[in-house]
């Protein structure tokens, strides 16, 4: 019998659901901070306008769950796959990659149309509502290397433009502590298992995607209503490979 596995496994989501509750360290401020969502100006650098009809920006923050539910929703992206980045291909499951030990990070593969959208305003869009910036190796409850804060550069214009982002960032103050995001180069992009993808959009009841995600898909519509689709483009009519 197969059974659907959940991120972070159950055992762990129950341990810190009860933490909360008895007062323990889940509320911190940045993480309130995120769950509102912050509005933050949009990068003073960005990739020059091109013909390209397609680009791929590769991005972690936690639980790659509420980063792809995000990213579906956003106009211009033509896709967003859940999958792992940091690691190589032996270990690129997730059972191993659950283990902290793979060098992974739970990541998505977001292709964009750069007609429509820039990189510059997808990182936008990572840094204001898909998750916090400034949590090291976590976000929320979930714990670990795997659920660090990286970006994973395709090129060089987009390797100058996330490293100045993130400068402009600290330099404007718009968190309360210093922005942990790595920038980690010449790492390739391995898409996760079948039941991971698309999860937010097939599990809205379920009590991780209620408390965690739901509320930065109402972030994304409000901070960026002219960026906001109601319907989500979903890995299962794109496909994996786009």
């Amino acid at each position: 019998m197969h059974m659907t596995r959940i991120c972070p496994p159950l055992s762990r989501f129950v341990a810190a659901w009860m933490a909360l509750l008895a007062g323990g360290l889940m509320l911190e401020t940045n993480q309130a901070r995120a769950q509102e969502g912050i509005e933050i100006p949009a990068p003073q650098v960005d990739e020059m306008a091109n013909a390209a009809k397609s680009e791929t920006a590769i991005l972690a923050g936690g639980c790659f769950w509420g980063v792809q539910g995000v990213f579906q929703r956003v106009d211009g992206v033509t896709n967003a796959v859940s999958g792992y980045a940091g690691g190589n291909a032996q270990t690129a499951q997730y059972e191993t990659v659950s283990g902290g030990a793979s060098g992974h990070a739970e990541a998505v593969k977001v292709t964009f149309d750069p007609r429509q959208i820039s990189y510059g305003r997808i990182l936008q869009i990572y840094f204001s509502v898909a998750h916090d910036p400034t949590q090291l190796n976590r976000q929320g409850p979930d714990v670990g290397t795997q659920y660090r804060s990286a970006i994973f550069p395709v090129s060089e214009a987009q390797t100058k433009v996330a490293k100045a982002y993130i400068a402009e960032l600290d330099r404007a103050k718009v968190y309360d502590g210093a922005i942990a995001t790595k920038i980690e180069t010449a790492r390739a992009f391995y898409p996760a298992e079948g039941y991971h993808q698309d999860y937010l959009t097939l599990n809205p009841t379920q009590p991780y995607i209620v408390y965690n995600d739901l509320p930065k898909i109402d972030n994304l519509k409000r901070l960026f209503p002219k960026l906001y689709r109601d319907d989500p483009v979903l890995v299962s009519e794109a496909g994996l490979s786009n």
